[in-house]
């Protein structure tokens, strides 16, 4: 065997081979999952701040919560802990709305906690350590080979820092929509934030695809095959 070709099959063996599942039931489950914690809470709140007054609004927040999960539980049907975080922290937010006696204070909680996560993105960016590739093993299941590869490794700091910016955004969005009132705070959490979630997914997916196809030693297959 010559030195090309023992190259050549030692480049194959050592090829990081990554598969994708079909876009379609995730993108159903995470639209189901922004009715359920976003579009519908906002609109009950808004609706009810407006007609019975706070203590109604946020009721019916925590009301809708424990209804999405008590169905869910009653028709025997899986409850991601995405959706567990979500509502408890909706409850939370609520919660503490009452106690303060402000819906004003339920509307600022994101942004503290858009400001906490645009540093932790940051941050970890910029000491080499992305927080990015810790979230992709929890919610991905990832060759392990894949994470010491050096353009991988870059793709996950440069994924890292737009979703930074994008928390940055987020809040500054937020804050700015809240100068003309409570209700354009209340429409930026409910549709803006998750107009500009939905569209960080769809840059860093089509980013994070395109770069790994031009990286060598990587295949990326967009559907499971056989074994």
């Amino acid at each position: 065997m010559t030195t090309d070709v023992k190259d050549m099959h030692l480049a194959h063996v050592h090829e990081i081979v990554i598969e994708l599942g079909k876009l379609r039931p995730q993108l159903i489950r995470g639209a189901r999952m922004f009715v359920e914690t976003v579009a519908v809470p906002t609109l009950l709140l808004f609706v009810l701040l407006h007609t019975a007054g706070l203590f109604w609004g946020m009721v019916s927040v925590i009301g809708w919560c424990g209804l999405t999960l008590g169905v869910r539980r009653l028709l025997g049907q899986h409850m991601p802990g995405t959706l567990l975080l979500c509502a408890g922290m909706l409850c939370g937010r609520a919660v503490l709305a009452l106690v303060m006696s402000s819906a004003l204070v339920y509307v600022l909680q994101p942004v503290v906690g858009s400001i906490f996560m645009a540093l932790l993105f940051l941050g970890s960016a910029a000491i080499g350590r992305p927080v990015t590739i810790r979230l992709a093993r929890d919610f991905v299941t990832l060759p392990q080979q894949l994470f010491h590869h050096k353009g991988v490794r870059r793709l996950f700091t440069q994924v890292a820092i737009v979703w930074g910016v994008s928390r940055v955004i987020d809040a500054a969005m937020t804050l700015g929509l809240l100068h003309f009132s409570l209700d354009f705070g209340l429409l930026s959490r409910g549709v803006f934030s998750g107009l500009l979630t939905a569209l960080t997914i769809f840059v860093c997916a089509a980013w994070g695809i395109r770069a790994l196809r031009r990286m060598e030693g990587i295949t990326l297959r967009l559907r499971p095959t056989a074994a």
